[in-house]
C-alpha cells in the first residue's frame, strides 16, 4: 500500500482481532521437468521513473497499454537489481514513489497447446506491484522480498511477440511491513517527497529477484507440503500434494520416489483419491544435519512425485502422468524444551550472524557470485547459523542454506513495528503466512522470526504480538517461535509469547561506547534475567561494533578494528560463562558485511559492523571469530580444526608442532 493506491483508514487500539486470514497458493519454486518448462525474463528492461509529486501519472495516462518508450524517454535497467546505485542520478538512487519497468518477449508456439496452462513469477518486487501482460492486469501484490505468481494464459499471444510491464511502488508507510512515513519538505526550488524510516538499511527497491515464466499441464501439482521425522535409523517423510483441481476429483493418484545423491530409489509411497497425502519410510536413511556437527552436512534427498490418473474431462486415461515435480528434501526432527533446541536429538548451539542481502551496485538484487562467496566465508569462519535480517531472502539463498547445512533464524519483513493497528496486525500476518508457505519445506529453517526490535514495551505490544505468534504457531507448529527484542527485560510485553527469547544488545558502542569493562558482566545479567524471568532458552541475536576497515589504534579505540576485536572477546567471555548455565544456547554477531543505510551522520558510507567489509574482505576480528567458531565446534560437535586456523609462530617441544597462537 504505497502512494499509488489508497486512502488509510487505521483503527488503533489494544484489541486485534483474528480477522479473516488469507492463504497464499502454489508457489512452488519453478523447475523443469518432463511436463514442465521454466524460461528467465532476467536481463535488460526498459525503466521510467515517475515524478514523486505524480507518481499517478502512469496509471491515469495508461502507460501499460503500449510501449513505455511511448511515453518518456527509458533507460535501460537490469533485472534482477535494485534500481538506486545502477546510475549516477541522486534523484533515482533516493527517488520515494513509482518506477515502471516494461521489456518484450517471446512465446513458443507449443506453449499455447491446450492442455498447458502458462505462469509468471516474480521472486521479489519491493514494495508494492503491478503487472500487465499486453496491457491486462494480472497481478498485484503488497510486501517485498516474498514471490507472487499469477496465471496468464490466456493473456498470452503464442509463437509471438509479448509485452510485460510492471509498476512498483517503494512507499512505506505506517501500515506497511516494514513501516515507514512520507512527508513533502520543501527543497530549493519547490517541494520533494520525503521517506522517512527507523530501521537502519537502505531502503532498496526493484524488482529484486528473478522473472520467471513456467509451463504446467491442466491437471498439475499446485503444492507440496513436507514433514520428516527420524525412528532409528528409518526416516519418516510425511507429505501432502494438491492438484489444481484442489480435493475435488477423486480419480487421481500421486507416487513419490525418495532418490539418493548417488541417483537410487531409495523409497517409494502412493496414495490415492481427493486427499493425497501419506508417508514414504527411509531405511537407513542419513539425516539432514547442520555444519560441523557431522562428517556429511546438509544431506538431502531427491523427491520425484508424479500426479497421474483422469483429468477433468476425462480426456486422459488411468494411469497415464498429468505432472512431474522435483525437490530436495532433508530428514531431521527439531524439538525444544525450557533450556535447548535439538536437532535430530542433539543439542544446538548457534554460532552465527546477522545479514543483509546488500551489495555493491546491485543493491538487494539477486546474484550468485555473491551468493557463493557468503556461504564459503560462511562456513570459513565456522558459522553454523544465520538470521534473514530483517526480511525473507532469496528462495536461492535458502537452497544453499539446505545444501550447506547452515541453520536459519527465518524473519519475516517486520522490523521496528510500532504504531500497533488492525490493519498492520493482518499485513503482518499475511507476511508470515507467505514466509512460511514459501520456506515450510526447508530443512535449514529452524525458527521463524516474527519481528526484529518492535516498540515491545508499549501497551498495545502485547495483544498484538500474542495475535502474531499464536497464528505463526498455527500455520507451522513444528518450529520454535522467536523475535528478536532491543527492549529492556523489565519493560518487554512480548517476549512472553514467544518459545526462544533473542535478545540485542550493544554493550561498549550503543550503550557505554569505548568502555571495554563494562560489556561482560552486563551481557550475563541481562540473559539470566531473560531466562528467570520466562524460564525459556536465550540466545543473543545482536552484538558488534562499527569499524573502519584499515583503522587501527593501541590501546583499542572506538572504530579501530582493534576496538571491534576487543568488544567481542569481551563478549565471549560472558558467552562462554552463559553455556554452563545450560539455557544459553547461540551467539550472532552483527554484522557479517558491512551494508548501506539512509544518509546520517553516525554512518560513514553505512553500517559498518561487519567483520566483511562490503565486498567481501574480512577485517582483523573475522580472524578473531573463527578461531573461536571453530574452537566451539571442535568442543562441542567434535569437528576437525582447519589447518589454517592459526598461523606458525614457534615449535611446540611437547609436540613436536609449531605453537598455534591467536592471531
Amino acid at each position: 500500500m504505497g502512494v499509488i493506491g489508497y486512502m488509510v483508514n487505521s483503527v488503533f487500539g489494544t484489541m486485534f482481532s483474528n480477522g479473516n486470514e488469507s492463504s497464499s497458493e502454489g508457489l512452488l519454486y519453478p523447475r523443469e521437468s518432463e511436463t514442465r518448462e521454466v524460461k528467465k525474463l532476467d536481463g535488460m528492461w526498459n525503466f521510467v521513473r515517475s515524478d514523486s509529486n505524480n507518481p499517478s501519472q502512469g496509471l491515469r495516462e495508461k502507460w501499460f497499454s503500449d510501449d513505455l518508450s511511448r511515453f518518456k524517454r527509458t533507460i535501460q535497467m537490469p533485472v534482477p537489481s535494485s534500481y538506486n546505485d545502477v546510475t549516477e542520478d541522486a534523484a533515482l538512487r533516493d527517488h520515494v514513489g513509482t518506477v515502471w519497468y516494461d521489456r518484450r518477449f517471446f512465446v513458443p508456439k507449443s506453449w499455447g497447446a491446450q492442455d498447458q496452462r502458462v505462469f509468471v513469477r516474480f521472486g521479489s518486487v519491493h514494495y508494492d506491484t503491478i503487472v500487465w501482460i499486453n496491457g491486462i492486469q494480472v497481478a498485484k501484490h503488497e510486501i517485498g522480498h516474498l514471490p507472487f505468481e499469477a496465471d496468464i494464459s490466456t493473456e498470452l499471444k503464442y509463437g509471438a511477440e509479448n509485452r510485460i510491464t510492471v509498476l512498483c511502488d517503494n512507499v512505506l508507510l505506517q501500515v506497511t511491513v516494514p513501516q515507514g512515513k512520507v512527508q513533502n519538505q520543501p527543497v530549493d526550488g519547490g517541494v520533494e517527497l520525503v521517506q522517512t524510516y527507523t530501521f537502519d538499511f537502505f531502503n532498496y527497491a526493484g524488482i529484486h529477484r528473478s522473472v520467471m515464466l513456467y509451463t504446467v499441464p491442466r491437471v498439475f501439482i499446485r503444492d507440496v507440503v513436507v514433514n520428516t521425522d527420524l525412528v532409528g535409523d528409518e526416516g519418516h517423510i510425511y507429505y501432502s500434494v494438491k492438484s489444481n483441481l484442489n480435493g475435488s476429483y477423486q480419480d487421481l493418484q500421486a507416487t513419490v520416489k525418495i532418490i539418493d545423491k548417488n541417483g537410487s530409489v531409495v523409497a517409494t509411497d502412493t496414495t490415492a483419491g481427493a486427499d493425497l497425502k501419506g508417508v514414504v519410510l527411509v531405511k537407513n536413511v542419513k539425516p539432514w544435519w547442520p555444519y560441523l556437527m557431522h562428517e556429511e552436512p546438509g544431506y538431502l534427498y531427491n523427491m520425484e512425485v508424479t500426479l497421474e490418473g483422469k483429468s477433468n474431462e476425462a480426456t486422459k486415461p488411468l494411469g497415464e502422468i498429468h505432472d512431474v515435480y522435483r525437490m530436495k528434501v532433508g530428514v531431521r526432527t527439531l524439538e525444544w524444551t525450557n533450556t535447548s533446541l535439538l536437532i535430530n536429538g542433539r543439542p544446538i548451539y548457534f554460532r552465527g550472524f546477522g545479514r543483509h542481502e546488500d551489495s555493491d551496485i546491485r543493491g538487494k538484487g539477486l546474484d550468485y557470485a555473491l551468493l557463493t562467496k557468503d556461504f564459503n566465508l560462511l562456513k570459513w569462519v565456522g558459522a553454523n547459523a544465520y538470521r534473514t535480517s530483517h526480511y525473507p531472502y532469496s528462495e536461492e539463498s535458502m537452497q544453499f542454506a539446505d545444501e550447506h547445512g547452515i541453520m536459519i533464524i527465518d524473519e519475516c519483513p517486520s522490523v521496528d513495528t510500532e504504531n500497533y493497528s488492525q490493519i498492520l496486525l493482518e499485513k503482518h500476518k499475511a507476511s508470515i503466512e507467505q514466509l512460511i508457505h514459501r520456506d515450510r519445506n526447508h530443512p535449514s529453517v529452524i525458527m521463524w522470526s516474527i519481528a526484529n526490535e518492535p516498540r515491545t514495551a508499549l501497551f498495545a505490544a502485547d495483544a498484538y504480538f500474542e495475535a502474531v505468534a499464536k497464528y505463526t504457531r498455527q500455520l507451522d507448529p513444528t518450529r520454535p517461535v522467536t523475535a528478536a527484542i532491543a527492549v529492556g527485560v523489565n519493560d518487554d510485553r512480548a517476549a512472553k509469547h514467544l518459545d526462544i527469547i533473542s535478545f540485542n544488545r550493544y554493550n561498549g558502542w550503543y550503550s557505554n561506547a569505548g568502555k571495554l569493562n563494562m560489556i561482560t558482566n552486563r551481557v550475563i545479567e541481562e540473559a539470566q534475567a531473560w531466562n528467570t524471568k520466562h524460564n525459556k532458552p536465550v540466545l543473543m541475536s545482536e552484538y558488534g561494533a562499527d569499524t573502519m576497515e584499515g583503522l587501527h589504534m593501541l590501546p583499542a579505540y572506538i572504530w579501530s578494528e582493534d576496538y571491534q576485536s576487543q568488544v567481542f572477546s569481551r563478549h565471549f567471555r560472558a558467552f562462554d560463562s552463559l553455556r554452563k548455565q545450560h539455557f544459553f544456547i547461540g551467539e550472532f554477531v552483527w554484522n557479517f558485511a558491512d551494508f548501506k543505510t539512509a544518509q546520517t551522520y553516525t554512518r560513514v558510507g553505512g553500517n559498518k559492523k561487519g567483520i566483511f567489509t562490503r565486498n567481501r574482505q574480512p577485517k582483523a576480528a573475522a580472524y578473531l571469530l573463527r578461531q573461536r567458531y571453530h574452537a566451539l565446534a571442535e568442543e562441542l560437535d567434535k569437528s576437525t580444526l582447519p589447518d589454517d586456523l592459526f598461523l606458525y609462530t614457534a615449535e611446540d617441544k611437547q609436540s613436536n608442532r609449531g605453537t598455534k597462537f591467536e592471531l
